[in-house]
């Protein structure tokens, strides 16, 4: 089974499961950093949108206008559900098909670490792509560098990332310069997280 299929499968599988749990895990503190540095009624992006709570569901009552994306038709059902004023789209992150300089913020939490890591780049590209000028994302990559299948929520699924310093240097090589990167734990998860914004080049 491909890699992409085994991630899509395994959260079709888990989608009310992962839902009940990972709303939890809100991040209120980068979410509303990220935030500031937005216009009003921006236009947001959420990659690897899950069931829309709690990421896609902040956004909104932001009043920004959000779309949500991901390849889990599971977690797009319940996202439609739980967030109704959002726009909600089935896609992998390396073939989003959206305008140039079409979004004015991007998030991506928990999302990044289940596509093949070799193609990282090429997602901090498409990001760079389709954000404006001065665009801002936020996005969560491992804290450490693996790659592996494991059992998720009665589930088999798919992590791959690099380490936090080979994952700053990808973002940089993006495009992007760097407003905040940390490691933060969650429960008994860790996590390295970005702010930062698209550059135009010299």
């Amino acid at each position: 089974m491909k890699k992409e299929e085994l991630v899509k499968k395994g959260y079709d599988g888990m989608a009310k499961k992962y839902h009940l749990n990972r709303s939890n895990f809100v991040r209120k503190r980068e979410l509303e950093l990220f935030s500031s540095f937005l216009p009003k009624k921006a236009k947001v992006l959420d990659a690897g949108c899950g069931s829309g709570v709690p990421v896609t569901k902040f956004l909104v009552n932001k009043n920004f206008s959000v779309v949500g994306v991901d390849i889990s038709e599971g977690m797009l059902k319940l996202a439609r559900k739980n967030v109704p004023k959002a726009k909600f789209v089935k896609s992998n992150m390396i073939q989003l098909k959206f305008p140039k300089s079409y979004f004015d913020g991007i998030t991506a939490f928990y999302s990044i670490i289940h596509v093949p890591r070799e193609k990282h780049l090429k997602v901090f590209k498409k990001f760079y792509q389709i954000l404006k000028p001065k665009g801002i994302i936020l996005v969560s990559l491992g804290a450490d560098e693996w790659e592996g299948i494991g059992e998720f929520h009665g589930q088999k699924m798919f992590w791959s990332h690099y380490s936090p310093k080979k994952s700053l240097k990808i973002v940089k090589s993006a495009g992007f310069r760097i407003i905040f990167d940390k490691i933060i734990e969650d429960g008994n998860e860790k996590h390295y997280w970005i702010i930062a914004q698209k550059t135009t080049p010299q």
